[in-house]
């Protein structure tokens, strides 16, 4: 892959796309990432501002980061206690 042209949601199909100079594509499914590495309202929230706010950076986590450890690091979860 070549250098990065644009990063951007595509709410039709609700996927972060990442187009390259050479003409490739990258397109992120967000709704099966939440499905699969958030646990809570908490980290899909987290999820759905880095998607909307900084698409790049969301982009970059899903891609080449661990977005397991980085929900846990940023959000808290305190469950109520009956």
């Amino acid at each position: 892959m070549d250098r990065l042209i644009s990063c951007e949601f595509n709410m039709d199909t609700a996927c972060v796309e990442l187009k390259f100079f050479d003409g490739s594509m990258i397109a992120i499914d967000t709704i099966a990432v939440e499905n699969e590495v958030a646990d809570n309202m908490y980290q899909r929230s987290e999820l759905d501002y880095l998607i909307y706010n900084d698409p790049i950076g969301y982009a970059d986590l899903i891609l080449n980061g661990d977005p397991e450890t980085y929900l846990k690091t940023v959000t808290e979860y305190k469950p109520l206690d009956s």
